[in-house]
């Protein structure tokens, strides 16, 4: 049994081949040819294999920035990092994690088949994250090891329908299309972003496309989208660096190599990661799409893949940067409040900054140009610099650790299952997820009888 669990978690524990599986299945319950099955499923497989390995380069150009910056400034605290603080979780929690994290799927399907809210949550990693956090947050509540599992799975299935379903309204006018959902544990601060940047968006004067932004004729060059990323990050490096030290980053970072040199080819780096993810994105999405439409309208109709925070990089490249940035600036300032009032200080996670405000950014950008984009992305830096500030106390003995869940979701349903625990209990607890659970389906009742009352005022027109 014990290597049974193990192999199905090795599946689907990688987002390459969930996705591939899905294109495979997708394809053949649309009875396409063998070749062309093949095909398809062997080039998603590879399209986030891509995505991925952007994404790893992109990771790998941000740690030594993020180290330049912790001893250029002296900042020392908590960063939330996802990948560090698994690690920790799953040494006592590994089972319970791996049980959720397999049930929540289950539940993410039947919650997709019975309600309006149809989205299938394709990002495994993201999603076992969500799922170690769970088991965290119910074995700190003192629950028995089925009841971890039966109100966790509920938990996580909640979580994987309803933070899409938030970030869908936003969707058409970032992307121009509505056929794929964002799978992002940024999904509670993308949709709080996109909302407070279409409320202040001015009609009188809209604010232009970031990606309209006009360059004079000598720098014609910088409509070039790698060019711009490799020259805005080269500035950013450079500056960190030059109040690090020289000496600090040739001896700790660059193994002796000029760190002038040393930074620039990071930021190139940084540059190469973003146009690596793009042409992941690019096969995925010409693969995936059409293969999920024979899986949706088999088992769940009108199913959308929810997929990864880079799957919306391409929809708006300069809003990614822009975004990236000014989620940076939030986490910023929320860390220099932190400092004054004298919290435990959280500094900004790089990576978590450019994936959450970058997706922020292409939303903000869709709801207000130039101006929601700022907006949004910074309102995202502000939201995961403090949620984790809140998220610490829930976590039992986790909570002392130097790392901790860095997106917004993680903030979101990890400080109202964890505080709900912690003012009533497991009966409040319980509540919390029933209460979750009711809001859901009377949602999705009454967006449908909106929809049905809209349909019949249109009939009644004609």
């Amino acid at each position: 049994m014990d290597g049974i669990l193990s192999v199905l978690l090795d599946i689907f524990r990688q987002p390459s081949v969930i996705v591939a599986l899905i294109s495979f299945i997708g394809l053949a319950v649309q009875r396409k040819k063998f070749s062309d099955i093949l095909q398809g499923s062997i080039r998603t497989l590879v399209g986030f294999l891509v995505l991925a390995a952007g994404s790893g380069v992109i990771t790998e150009a941000l740690n030594p920035f993020g180290k330049m910056f912790q001893y250029a400034f002296h900042v020392q605290g908590v960063v939330p990092n996802n990948e560090a603080i698994i690690g920790t979780v799953l040494l006592k929690y590994g089972s319970e994690s791996a049980l959720i994290f397999f049930f929540g799927m289950i539940v993410n399907i039947i919650l997709s088949i019975t309600s309006r809210f149809k989205f299938i949550y394709l990002t495994g990693h993201v999603a076992f994250y969500m799922a170690s956090m769970l088991a965290v947050i119910f074995n700190v509540a003192g629950f028995s090891m089925w009841e971890v599992l039966l109100w966790g799975s509920i938990a996580q299935g909640l979580f994987t329908t309803i933070s899409p379903a938030l970030v869908q309204p936003f969707m058409k006018k970032a992307s121009g299309k509505d056929d794929v959902a964002l799978g992002h544990p940024a999904g509670t601060g993308v949709a709080l972003g996109a909302l407070i940047a279409k409320l202040t968006a001015s009609k009188k004067r809209p604010s232009k496309s970031t990606e309209d932004i006009k360059f004079p004729a000598a720098l014609g060059f910088l409509r070039d989208t790698t060019v711009l990323i490799t020259l805005s990050m080269a500035v950013i490096y450079i500056v960190v660096a030059l109040f690090a030290g020289s000496s600090y980053v040739e001896t700790h970072l660059s193994n002796g190599q000029n760190f002038i040199v040393f930074v620039m080819l990071k930021a190139a780096t940084f540059a190469a990661g973003v146009y690596i993810i793009l042409a992941g994105v690019q096969i995925v999405l010409d693969e995936i799409v059409p293969a999920f439409k024979g899986i949706s309208e088999k088992l769940v109709k009108n199913a959308r893949p929810a997929l990864d925070a880079p799957m919306t990089f391409g929809f708006a490249p300069n809003a990614v940067l822009i975004g990236f940035l000014a989620s940076f600036f939030g986490g910023l300032l929320g860390m220099t409040l932190m400092a004054i009032l004298g919290t435990t200080i959280i500094i900004p996670g790089i990576v978590a900054h450019f994936m959450a405000g970058g997706a922020a950014g292409v939303f903000g950008n869709g709801q207000g140009g130039i101006r929601g984009c700022l907006t949004a992305s910074f309102i995202n830096g502000l939201f995961i610099t403090f949620l984790p500030l809140f998220l610490l106390p829930v976590l039992g003995d986790l909570g002392s650790a130097n790392s901790t869940y860095s997106d917004a979701d993680y903030g979101v349903f990890g400080v109202i299952l964890g505080h709900a625990n912690i003012v009533g209990g497991r009966t409040v607890l319980i509540s919390v997820i029933l209460i979750a659970l009711i809001l859901f389906y009377s949602v999705s009742i009454l967006m449908n009888k909106r929809d049905s009352n809209n349909f019949e005022k249109v009939e009644e027109i004609k």
